[in-house]
Order: structure tokens, then C-alpha cells, then sequence
């Protein structure tokens, strides 16, 4: 197996697209108190992409079976035969260990034990509650409101400090309608899988107003964030302000009457980009104040 081969096969196990931006929640978190890019910096970020990466792996590892179930995940690297049970639990704890070590003696115990709480409520929680009930993610969204405070505390605030507390709570509320409208679009391969799903609970049409609900309170949440001293320039709360209410328009189709017409892709691309925005707004507005 040549080199490309294998680091496809780690970028895949790492699931390196959703840990890039938990990492990136963190370095908001960071800035958020810091308002500077400094080497310090460098800990929280490596420690949690090094600590997201890990559980990321172990996670393969837990749902090999499901996966090999799934036609949208029969192909990774587990259940295709492309890296075995073993070697992948080696690669886990190589991330693990590096992680721990770097948040550790970069930035403390404190962000190494949240980062901690973080991995064992993913992996130990949250993925076989999932398993058992559909509504696993309202508990499981916690592991997105985790990594932004690592980062404010790792730059010297506080955990209960408001500022963190409003901008862990909007990711912790953008994630479960992301998740919803994830399972939407891939109800059947879940259920071919025998996942508990939602669906069997509500219609599509009552499931959207749902999903709707929750996109119009991570909206509102994203609005509160400028009035916690995280934002202090009108042309960046402007151009959230207009980001919040494109959303919530475009949200709107979600209540269309004939089930056949609602759209959850679009919408859950709208939602993913509104939480990058907000993410990327808070950081500049801090870069430049």
C-alpha cells in the first residue's frame, strides 16, 4: 500500500472534515478571549484536532458493524478490509496519547479534562445511546459545546464566564438540527442499518416543523451572541444579522405542504454554513477590535 493510499485511509478514519471544524471551535473559543493569535494558541488546537481525531477512530471502530450495513459508509477503511481492527485501535491511541500530552503541558488540566469528558461522552454515551433512541443527539450535542470553551480556557478565561457560555450553547443547539436534517436525507440507509430513527415517531411534514423550530432558535442564539461583548463591530453583526434571517427564509421551505417537496440537503447546507459564519465572525471581529 503506497503512501497516498494510507493517508486516504487516515483522513477517512479521523473523519478529518467534521474534526477540522471542531478544532475550529475551538481557535473561536481562544480568540474569543485572547482577541490575538499567539504560540499559545498552538496547544488547545493540536491537543483537541489530535483528541478529535482519536475518538473519531475509536468510533469507527465501535460501529464497524453498522457501517458495513450502510451503503453510505460500507466503503470505510473498517468494514471495506482496508485497515484492521487492530492496527486502527493503534492509530487511536497514538492520537489519544499525543493529544492528552500536548493539551496537558500546553494548556493545563482543566481543557484536558473537559477535552476528556468530551471523548468519553462521544464515544462512551452518546454513540450507544444512539443506538436506543433517536433523540440520542440532544444529550450527544454536548460534544459541540465542549471544544470552543477548551479553547477560552485554555487562553486564560473562565468556564462559567457568560461569553463562553452563549457561544458553547449555540453550538450545542446548531448541532441537533444538523443532525436531524443529516437523518433525513439518509433515513433509509439508517434504517437499513437498524437504527432508531425519528421517523417512526413523526411524519416528514411534522418532522420538518420540528427541524424548523430548532434552525429558528440556533438563528436566535447566533442573534444574542453580540450582546455577550463577542462582537463589537455593527458591520459584523450586520452581516450575521443578514446570514440569520437568509436561514431562517430559506428554512421556510422545510414547511411545505406536500412531503415530497421538502428539501433537507439544502437546508442543512444553509445551517452548516451559517455555523462557519458566525464562527469566522466572531473571530474577526475579535482580530480587529
Amino acid at each position: 500500500m503506497n503512501l497516498k493510499s494510507k493517508l486516504k485511509i487516515l483522513t477517512e478514519l479521523t473523519k478529518i472534515k467534521i474534526t477540522s471544524f471542531v478544532t475550529l471551535t475551538t481557535i473561536v473559543g481562544y480568540l474569543a478571549y485572547a482577541a490575538e493569535f499567539n504560540l499559545q494558541i498552538l496547544f488547545p488546537v493540536f491537543g483537541i484536532l489530535f483528541l478529535a481525531c482519536g475518538s473519531a477512530v475509536i468510533n469507527h471502530i465501535q460501529e464497524r458493524s453498522i457501517d458495513a450495513l450502510m451503503s453510505r459508509t460500507k466503503y470505510r477503511p473498517i468494514p471495506s478490509g482496508r485497515i484492521s481492527v487492530k492496527n486502527a485501535n493503534l492509530v487511536a491511541g497514538v492520537l489519544l496519547l499525543t493529544g492528552s500530552i500536548v493539551l496537558y503541558f500546553g494548556s493545563g488540566i482543566l481543557p484536558l479534562g473537559l477535552a476528556l469528558l468530551n471523548l468519553i461522552w462521544y464515544n462512551l454515551i452518546y454513540t450507544p445511546l444512539k443506538k436506543k433512541s433517536s433523540l440520542a443527539i440532544i444529550p450527544g450535542a454536548l460534544v459541540g459545546a465542549i471544544p470552543p470553551a477548551v479553547g477560552w480556557i485554555s487562553a486564560g478565561g473562565y468556564i462559567f464566564d457568560k461569553e463562553i457560555l452563549i457561544l458553547s450553547s449555540f453550538f450545542f443547539i446548531w448541532q441537533i438540527p444538523h443532525f436531524w436534517l443529516l437523518m433525513m436525507s439518509l433515513d433509509k440507509d439508517y434504517q437499513q442499518a437498524g437504527l432508531p430513527t425519528i421517523t417512526k415517531y413523526f411524519s416528514k411534514i411534522q418532522l420538518a416543523k420540528i427541524i424548523f423550530v430548532w434552525i429558528f432558535a440556533t438563528v436566535i442564539t447566533g442573534f444574542l451572541i453580540p450582546f455577550f461583548r463577542l462582537m463589537d463591530f455593527s458591520v459584523v453583526y450586520y452581516v450575521l444579522l443578514v446570514a440569520g434571517i437568509f436561514l431562517t427564509l430559506s428554512a421556510t421551505k422545510l414547511l411545505s405542504w406536500k412531503e415530497e417537496n421538502i428539501s433537507f440537503r439544502f437546508t442543512f447546507r444553509n445551517i452548516n454554513l451559517f455555523a462557519l459564519l458566525l464562527a469566522v465572525l466572531v473571530s474577526i471581529d475579535k482580530l480587529i477590535k
